[in-house]
């Protein structure tokens, strides 16, 4: 896509997410977050499925500006915890927990667990001229029994990529975001725009 394009808006609040996005997508496509339109109010996350969250997400600005958009849901899947987090990652440790908070409660549940494998998965959801899409992106890999490194955000400093020794808070951002979850699912998203 080129500068004829207007600029896809990032249906999300989250800077660090939106700093992602921007780095993932380099000349590609050029995002805007949802501050430029100058809508501050909460986004509502009811379903009980990424799927289901990414979508309302979309729609919810679509139906207000009638603007391409596309907005993302990511859970952290463990397998021990029969998928949990999942669709509640954002908020484990409450409505309004930090990300220190979540990881302290996903660790306190992992003690003395010795089977530790889990996998990142981001769902998002573009809508293009009224027509909806869905991409889906997701990474393997283990919690690791305590936090390390202090790049990224979210349960980063927990999560042990397949690929890698380091955890995705040790990773470096380019690192991070050519293997990552929500760079799978976004690359399939910019691949699509551009054919």
């Amino acid at each position: 896509m080129d500068g004829k394009f207007q600029p896809l808006v990032f249906v999300t609040h989250n800077k660090h997410k939106i700093s992602e996005v921007t780095a993932i997508a380099g000349t590609d496509i050029s995002v805007v977050g949802m501050a430029d339109f100058g809508l501050n109010e909460e986004i509502p996350e009811t379903s009980d499925t990424l799927t289901g969250n990414a979508l309302q997400k979309a729609r919810f600005f679509y139906e207000k500006f009638h603007r391409d958009c596309f907005a993302d849901d990511t859970g952290l899947e463990v397998e021990a915890l029969g998928g949990r987090p999942g669709v509640y990652s954002a908020r484990y440790a409450g409505e309004h927990a930090t990300y220190s908070e979540n990881v302290e409660k996903l660790l306190e549940e992992m003690k003395g667990v010795t089977e530790r494998r889990a996998r990142f998965v981001t769902v998002v959801a573009l809508i293009l001229n009224g027509k909806e899409y869905l991409f889906e992106g997701e990474v393997k890999g283990e919690i690791i029994e305590e936090p390390r490194g202090v790049s990224g955000f979210g349960y980063d400093p927990v999560f042990k990529p397949d690929f890698s020794a380091l955890t995705f808070a040790e990773l470096g951002e380019e690192e991070k975001n050519s293997h990552s979850h929500r760079g799978n699912a976004l690359r399939k998203m910019i691949e699509f725009l551009k054919a």
